[in-house]
Formats: C-alpha cells, sequence, structure tokens
C-alpha cells in the first residue's frame, strides 16, 4: 500500500494554512485566487489522506484541530524559509549561512585566531562557529569538525586544503630578567615538533627544568623567569613581557595548514570561511613568520 503522506504538496499546506487564516472556505478561496468548492474538495482529500480531521466546523467559521494547528504552523515555518531565502537572493549573492565546526588548538585560537574569526562572524553573520581547541587532530572523515586549522607538516593525506603560511619560531625570555641558565620547553606530547626534537638533542637534561603540554603555558613559564624556550614568534613577538633573544631558526619553522573533507570543499559555508581566514593570515604574514 502506498504511503499517504508522500501525497502531501507544499500546495496542500497552504491551503491548510490559508483555511485557518480566514476561518473559513471563502476567504482561503479568495486568497488563492481560486473557487470555493475546489478548497473545499482539497481540503476533503488532504483530510482523507492523513486520516484525521484538520478543522472543526462550527457556525463561527472553520477552527483547526491539533492536527490542523501543527500543519498551519509548519506552513508558516517554510513560508518563512522561502521568503529569508528570497531577500539573500534579491540583488545579491546568497550569504552562506548554518553551523560551522572548526578546530585548532588554544595557542592559534588565543595568539593569532580569535580576531580573524570575530572579522568573519561580523562579514558572515548567519554562519554560527562552533570552535574546538584541541592538540590532537579531530577527525574530519568522520565530521568531528568541517575546517582544521592546523601547525603541521604532514597534514593527513584524506584532507584538502591549502597551507597559508609559515610559521616561525624563536628563542625568548623574560624582558625583565638578566641571563637564566634554565630551559622551559613542550613535553613530549608535542614530540612531532622539530623543535622539541631537537631541544631533547642539544639541551643538557639538567638545564631543562619544565616541561609541559602547553604552548600557552610555555609563554607564561618564560615570562615567570622559569627558564628560556622556543616560542612561535606569532605568541613571543605579541607579549611586553617577552624579549627576542634570537632570529627565526628556519629550521624549526612549520607550515600552518587550513582543512577539510573533500565532501565539503565546495561548501558555501566552508569555502568562503576558509577564503576568508587565508587572506586574513596572509595581512599577518610577517607577525607569523617572525620577519615584522
Amino acid at each position: 500500500m502506498a504511503d499517504p503522506f508522500r501525497k502531501l504538496a507544499w500546495d496542500d499546506f497552504r491551503l491548510v494554512r490559508a483555511v485557518a487564516e480566514a476561518q473559513g472556505l471563502t476567504g482561503a478561496a479568495a486568497a488563492l485566487g481560486i473557487a470555493h468548492s475546489t478548497v473545499f474538495r482539497r481540503l476533503g482529500q488532504i483530510e482523507e489522506s492523513l486520516g484525521t480531521r484538520l478543522f472543526e466546523r462550527h457556525r463561527t467559521g472553520y477552527a483547526p484541530t491539533p492536527a490542523g494547528e501543527e500543519m498551519v504552523a509548519l506552513a508558516e515555518r517554510v513560508d518563512g524559509d522561502i521568503r529569508a531565502f528570497t531577500r539573500r537572493v534579491a540583488g545579491q549573492e546568497i550569504q552562506p549561512a548554518g553551523e560551522l565546526r572548526v578546530t585548532t588548538s588554544e595557542a592559534l585560537l588565543v595568539h593569532l585566531l580569535t580576531p580573524i574569526l570575530a572579522a568573519f562572524q561580523r562579514s558572515c553573520p548567519e554562519v554560527r562557529l562552533d570552535v574546538v581547541t584541541s592538540d590532537e587532530a579531530l577527525n574530519l572523515s568522520k565530521r568531528d569538525a568541517d575546517v582544521a586549522i592546523r601547525a603541521t607538516e604532514a597534514p593527513p593525506e584524506a584532507l584538502v586544503g591549502r597551507r597559508a603560511a609559515r610559521i616561525g619560531w624563536a628563542l625568548y625570555g623574560p624582558r625583565e630578567s638578566g641571563a637564566i641558565p634554565t630551559w622551559a620547553a613542550l613535553n613530549d606530547a608535542f614530540s612531532g615538533l622539530k623543535v622539541v626534537k631537537a631541544e631533547r638533542r642539544e639541551i643538557p637534561p639538567e638545564r631543562l627544568v619544565y616541561r609541559l603540554n602547553s604552548l600557552v603555558g610555555l609563554a607564561e613559564a618564560i615570562a615567570a623567569g622559569i627558564g628560556v624556550g622556543h616560542l612561535p614568534c606569532f605568541i613571543g613577538d605579541g607579549r611586553a613581557d617577552l624579549i627576542r633573544l634570537s632570529d627565526p631558526i628556519p629550521e624549526y619553522a612549520a607550515d600552518l595548514w587550513l582543512l577539510t573533507h573533500p565532501e565539503l570543499r565546495h561548501s558555501a559555508r566552508v569555502r568562503v570561511f576558509l577564503d576568508f581566514v587565508a587572506g586574513e593570515i596572509r595581512k599577518r604574514k610577517s607577525l607569523i613568520e617572525g620577519t615584522a
């Protein structure tokens, strides 16, 4: 047996809404520009298809039943969506809308991306950003996130995107202290970074007195005088309580990638977001590379 609900069309919802608003068939017919008899016949067909009454007939007019009220509410929501769509395309390009889940590291978010994300939301107010901070790559293939902004030398092969900048690293110390013989550094949670591998080889263990799994925390530790340490230039140069002790070290540099799943790259909100962020990062290239 055919599913009766498959017979419903948008015109059926419009008719039911018109009857409810006019509280009768005559007014609904006038609003829809069709005959009274046509409204009567089609309303009967809709009720028969659904197997329930949509209106109670009273002397004063037609009053919707609970099922009728629900159908009218749905018709109003759809009509509102259609009007909003029409306004967006009237003389302008459709603006992206909906939720966009972005994953990045806490350090990138705090020291680089937050003003960029704020500017994006002002530019595309109908996109709702859901930002997840993690130093581990979320699985975009399983849609844990739509876009990943990562510092990496080897982005996952299953993802697509663009290299937005080259992140410079340099040595920093506290501005208000003299020579410091000890070091603070990232721990094995960041073992894939070239700077971490080099520090393990080159710094005597007894001088490496403070290790942690947070770039934000590392900057705080250096500023507090626990030890000198290597930081991305966009973090170190942006703090008044730190002083740079070296030029950017080329062998420690890392690529900054904007990544998404191949199935999402043509999504309007993903495409617009990636283009916007890439443009803003280009404006900050000298800060990120440490050449400012």
